[in-house]
């Protein structure tokens, strides 16, 4: 597996996976109760400059396959608050530890790509239990639980942060 920038050539495959259509599966896991909407390829590739080449956004390859992305975002960069995100698009690669992998890579990605930051985090929410297990399993910290803030299917969900520090993380990687 490898965690690399998404090359124009890709953006087929990619277009396929994410705007494709309306309900994409890997949607029922990654924020199901915000809306999303297909787009035509046409239309995506005028909006390619978003996902193509980027620092923030990379792919997750297996076998040079695209598989899914990883992120980043400041949520407030002048206090040096950076949140990662992660989507496996292809449900034929869930449940066999490549996001607990692509988590673990983009973690010290970012903490190289970024020395000023002293802490990394993502947010998710209580009906996604496999990423809440990849965090834990990583060693990130439940940092905060927003009671039923998620509605979705008739259901309210808990909001749920993350967080692991540079000083975690690297303790954690010197035990390996």
């Amino acid at each position: 597996m490898a965690i690399a920038p998404i090359s124009i050539k890709y953006s087929k495959h990619l277009w396929k996976w994410v705007f494709s259509q309306d309900d994409p599966e890997w949607k029922q896991w990654d924020a199901p109760y915000f809306e999303h909407h297909s787009l035509p390829y046409d239309a995506f590739r005028e909006k390619a400059e978003n996902w193509v080449n980027r620092q923030d956004v990379q792919g997750i390859f297996v076998e040079d396959e695209l598989i899914g992305t990883v992120s980043y975002y400041w949520e407030c960069e002048k206090t040096r608050w950076l949140e990662l995100g992660i989507v496996i698009f292809n449900p034929a690669y869930w449940n066999g530890g490549y996001g607990t992998e692509a988590l673990r890579r983009w973690s010290a990605i970012v903490f190289h790509m970024h020395p000023q930051i002293e802490r990394v985090g993502f947010t998710t929410w209580s009906g996604n239990k496999r990423m809440i297990a990849v965090g834990e399993k990583l060693g990130f910290s439940r940092e905060a639980r927003i009671r039923k803030v998620r509605y979705y299917q008739g259901v309210y969900y808990d909001s749920i942060r993350y967080g692991l520090t540079r000083e975690e993380w690297n303790t954690r990687q010197n035990q390996r």
